[in-house]
């Protein structure tokens, strides 16, 4: 049987940092980048552990930005 699995992209120029994504991550794929910071000078949000990521799309629909991409990966 395939396994299905989500793939998360974040635009991190555009990232503001809110910490929402974060939160709203049932399986705790994406946190804040501790040291390094976008363009705008915020701490933007990364998949920290994207092995984990059922592809539930929470992140991007609470995004305020809309910096958050949620892609389904069948696997075989």
């Amino acid at each position: 049987m395939a396994k299905i699995r989500g793939a998360v992209t974040i635009d991190v120029n555009h990232c503001k940092g809110c910490e929402l994504c974060v939160v709203a991550c049932p399986t705790d794929v994406l946190m804040l980048q501790p040291k390094e910071v976008n363009d705008r000078g915020y701490h933007f949000a990364f998949t920290a552990n994207p092995d984990a990521c059922i592809g539930c799309a929470s992140c991007a629909v609470v995004c305020p930005d809309a910096c958050i991409e949620v892609y389904r990966v069948t696997e075989k």
